[in-house]
């Protein structure tokens, strides 16, 4: 009797197992399928007593954005998700539902378990094998923070975010996805700890790392409450200035200081301006020019073809001044723009993406340029300072 009760509660078990298990075809192909980089994230969410529980947390491209990163060692992340229904903009897992371990191309979600835990100053990733107790080190964040903060882990070498597949489905489950030689390779190695970044809005941004440049350049800068705000629109005066800059930190350059302005360079840009001398400097060495009616619109946003066509101009005036031929030496394979063909742009657009890739793909991605689009200050930065080092030769 006691057997048989034995027996129906282990069917119950079993069966109470079965409901909870995902069902997969018995043949089914499970894979991976890679993850942007900037789409996706580990996050150490704070938990009170318990201390930190592992979030993923996906962006979904075009959508409302879903956190904000400021700060380094640690990265401090500010969950956006948090304030909104983020229901189509973001997808956030948990707990093992949601993401696991995969190594070598396997699944490995049910021999290892992932925590976080304490670790010098910092907190680690770690992915515990069920079985023998042992533990591979997935990532970490570089500092603890205060409390309450939620904390950005960075993937340690060998380690990178997928997404699981089956039978050619890309489900929404995230794997943390191993590469045991790359992981053995790296050995105790860690992954290069984040730069400050000197504004609370670029962290995220595809252009960070040159919009640190050009404002260490100091042709470009950020706004009194630590911004950049870097997909804002550029104006024509604000392209004319930084052009200015930029040439004024290549000494061979030999370039003289504006003066000051006794009559407007053009009808809409009165001698007062706080743009009006350089703007009369730029019309005088041909790297601008204003519209048929004579004006300038110093004031409007400078489309993403008039940037390109006004770096050319610097760059070739550049190199009179440093006695070379005007024209420019390209580099680089030009890039074929799917949208500039009949464009009246489209031989400068054409030539400049060959000359260190100034002129690239609309947030770097696809094989549009959208020459007619504003252009924004986080790309205006990057095509010039892609210029200047290209003048310079610190970029080839």
């Amino acid at each position: 009797m006691k057997l048989s009760k034995k027996l129906k509660l282990a069917a119950i078990f079993t069966t109470a197992i079965a409901l909870t298990t995902p069902l997969l075809p018995t043949f089914a192909n499970v894979t991976e399928e890679p993850v942007p980089e900037d789409q996706l994230i580990a996050v150490a969410v704070p938990a009170g007593a318990i201390g930190y529980n592992l979030a993923v947390v996906e962006q979904i491209p075009g959508k409302q954005q879903c956190w904000t990163e400021s700060g380094s060692q640690p990265t401090i992340i500010d969950p956006l998700w948090t304030t909104f229904d983020f229901t189509g903009s973001c997808r956030r897992s948990t707990d093992s539902n949601g993401y696991s371990v995969r190594l070598d191309g396997q699944d490995t979600s049910l021999d290892y378990l992932l925590n976080i835990v304490p670790k010098g100053d910092g907190f680690q990733l770690i992915a515990q094998n069920r079985n023998d107790r042992s533990k591979i080190t997935v990532g970490q964040t570089f500092g603890q923070g205060a409390d309450g903060d939620y904390l950005k882990i960075f993937l340690n070498p060998g380690w990178k975010f997928t997404k699981k597949t089956v039978d050619g489905k890309v489900l929404g489950h995230f794997y943390f996805s191993g590469d045991s030689q790359a992981i053995a390779a790296a050995g105790d190695t860690v992954p290069t700890p984040p730069k400050a970044t000197s504004f609370t809005d670029t962290a995220r941004d595809i252009y960070k790392d040159e919009i640190e440049q050009a404002v260490a350049l100091g042709f470009i800068a950020g706004f009194k409450d630590k911004t950049f705000r870097p997909t804002d629109s550029l104006t024509r005066e604000q392209l004319v200035s930084m052009v200015y800059g930029a040439l004024e930190t290549i000494d061979s350059v030999n370039l003289e200081p504006p003066t000051s302005v006794p009559t407007q360079p053009y009808p809409d840009v009165d001698s007062s301006r706080w743009s009006a001398s350089k703007i009369q400097w730029a019309k005088e060495s041909e790297i601008v020019k204003g519209y048929p009616d004579g004006s300038f619109k110093p004031g409007d946003p400078v489309t993403r073809a008039e940037l390109i066509a006004v770096l050319q101009n610097m760059a070739k005036f550049a190199n009179i001044r440093q006695g070379k031929p005007a024209e420019l030496t390209t580099n680089l394979e030009p890039t074929s723009f799917s949208d500039t063909a009949n464009h009246w742009g489209a031989a400068t657009i054409q030539t400049m993406s060959a000359y260190c890739k100034v002129a690239s793909p609309d947030q770097e991605t696809g094989n549009a340029f959208n020459p007619d689009t504003s252009a924004e200050r986080n790309y205006a930065a990057a095509a010039t300072l892609r210029t200047h080092d290209c003048l310079t030769g610190t970029k080839k």
